[in-house]
């Protein structure tokens, strides 16, 4: 039978960009096998129940099939089913629509055309 870490099928399965991150969102307990925090040796079997903590929602997934190898995009449904409740859906497309709001076009720092354009508005002046 196969066997693979946590912190390896959450790369696989591409929760995460990294195996370095996924470690890392593992030791922090960011992510949980079966509503547990543990290790990122811990071995994942089937129908375990992978939680992701992503901002103020909480995604959860249950592991169909095992994996030793990164699978694409498109593949990913035949290894996990995503089992995340409605609300917490909702509560992230929420975050998301309010951090859309706040951050506006000319916050933050200038961009190098900003940057150009007031240089030049300002010789002009001189």
């Amino acid at each position: 039978m196969l066997k693979i870490r946590l912190d390896k099928f959450v790369w696989c399965v591409r929760l995460c960009k990294t195996r370095s991150q996924g470690t890392e969102l593992i030791s922090k307990g960011q992510i949980k096998l079966n509503s547990q925090t543990t290790k990122p040796s811990k071995e994942v079997k089937l129908k375990d129940v992978i939680s992701f903590h992503k901002n103020n929602a909480v995604f959860s997934y249950k592991v169909i099939e095992l994996l030793d190898k990164r699978v694409g995009a498109a593949l990913i449904e035949n290894f996990i089913i995503d089992i995340t409740p409605i609300e917490e859906k909702e509560k992230f497309k929420a975050y998301q629509l309010v951090r859309q709001i706040y951050r506006q076009n000319g916050d933050g720092k200038p961009t190098k055309k900003d940057r150009r354009d007031l240089e030049s508005f300002l010789n002009v002046s001189e």
